[in-house]
């Protein structure tokens, strides 16, 4: 731009270009006045600041959501409730969104549905890289699902053993409270030995394969993890079996803790199913990891009979406690053998486990053997056996056919029969 004298317009030489002079006060550049000086930069600090003060209150708000969340999820877990009694307070489980959770059971489709209980539904699902679970869905309003909820995910998260469920997961969704577990193809033990056109795919070494998978399953709960759990709700129906019928104990929501020397514990809430229920639990309360023992023993003598412990009738007798203690003295044990395992039983193993499984179910918790004396002597031959003694069987009050002496009735609605003599 020309900054000289204002002249006519000319040529110069040897060029081609045009110049036109003018005014330098009619030029562009013209110099910025002082406020506009002042108020530019002052402009741009409040849009800096502005954006800055969004950005922050966005921040704010999301970690409040998570702060939220957080403490919605301590306070449904009991972080704050005897929190040595686990170690350390950090759960190292995933937590699924409920949105994937959903998707991953078609909505929780009914055809997706494996089963019902009284936690609420278990379904099917499919995860990630087509990975296949089974989803258990919290029942809305239940009090005793969420305790069994938290449960279930301080314990089986810190449990990790060939012979218990793994559980993968959980979701916390508003009211919704969802756990996830590995998928086990061959539903549940009471599937197979109480159908009669299933307990034929159960030969011998399968069923004694199971009993022995179980009780390794207990010894692992009651001695050889950090903690001493009794599970106190062990039956067929929360034995799951895997592809290779290798057995898993679930459903964990009834079990206990027990810290430092504590040996037993009391209860005015008794919980578990009739019949795999110990004396001394059904009647007064007290449990312990003898009556875990107890529900082994119940477990024992229905895989080797076929037949339900819950029987009214059993062989003409009260149940299966009663049928089997009978036969054990008078000689004939081989007779509680389920006659489809006729060709592929072995007398010697299935009489062994006869006499465990009464064993593990005398009235007495003290004369019951702990889980490391069963698993050696199911693994072992020549490991002897101690006589049992006489059991105790329980029946509803009122029921058609309760034989005995010396009855007594309780306020759980049940009575104690003792056996006086076989049959």
């Amino acid at each position: 731009m020309w900054k000289d004298n204002i002249v006519d317009v000319r040529y110069v030489e040897n060029g081609q270009d045009l110049y036109v002079k003018l005014a330098k006060s009619d030029s562009d550049t013209r110099k910025w006045t002082p406020v506009a000086k002042i108020m530019l930069p002052v402009l741009a600090s409040v849009l800096v600041l502005t954006t800055a003060g969004v950005f922050l209150v966005w921040v704010c708000r999301l970690r409040g959501k998570r702060r939220s969340k957080d403490i919605l999820t301590k306070a449904i877990l009991g972080y704050s409730r005897a929190p040595d009694e686990l170690g350390d307070d950090n759960i190292e489980l995933p937590f699924v969104s409920f949105g994937d959770v959903a998707a991953a059971t078609n909505n929780f489709s009914e055809d997706n549905m494996l089963g019902q209980g009284g936690f609420g539904k278990v379904y099917k699902g499919t995860l990630g890289q087509n990975i296949e679970v089974a989803i258990k869905r919290l029942g809305q309003g239940s009090g005793q699902g969420v305790e069994e909820f938290r449960n279930e995910v301080m314990l089986i998260a810190k449990l990790q053993h060939g012979n218990l469920v793994r559980l993968l997961g959980c979701c916390i969704h508003g009211e919704e409270k969802l756990l996830i577990y590995e998928y086990l193809p061959n539903k549940s033990l009471d599937f197979f030995i109480f159908d009669a056109g299933c307990k034929y795919l159960l030969d011998w070494p399968t069923r004694f394969k199971i009993i022995k998978g179980i009780s390794r399953g207990l010894l692992y709960l009651h001695q050889d993890s950090r903690l001493t759990i009794v599970h106190r709700d062990l039956k067929p129906s929360n034995i799951l079996l895997d592809a290779d019928m290798s057995p898993k104990i679930s459903d964990f929501g009834m079990a206990r803790i027990f810290g430092g020397n504590q040996q037993e514990a009391t209860t005015n809430r008794v919980v578990g199913t009739y019949g795999y229920m110990s004396p001394e639990y059904a009647m007064d309360g007290a449990f312990s990891v003898k009556s875990d023992t107890y529900s082994l023993g119940v477990i024992v003598l229905e895989v080797i009979s076929g037949l339900k412990i819950t029987l009214s009738h059993c062989k003409g007798f009260p149940n299966l406690l009663a049928y089997a203690w009978s036969l054990w003295i008078d000689g004939k044990a081989m007779d509680l053998v389920d006659s489809s395992l006729a060709t592929s039983c072995s007398p010697t193993e299935a009489l062994r486990c006869i006499q465990i499984g009464l064993l593990c179910v005398q009235d007495n918790p003290n004369y019951r053997p702990l889980m490391s004396s069963v698993v050696t002597m199911l693994e072992n031959e020549s490991t002897p056996l101690s006589v049992p003694k006489q059991p105790v069987y329980f029946s509803y009050m009122g029921n058609q056919g309760t034989i005995g002496e010396n009855t007594s009735s309780s306020s759980n609605g049940l009575t104690v029969t003792t056996l006086l003599e076989g049959r």
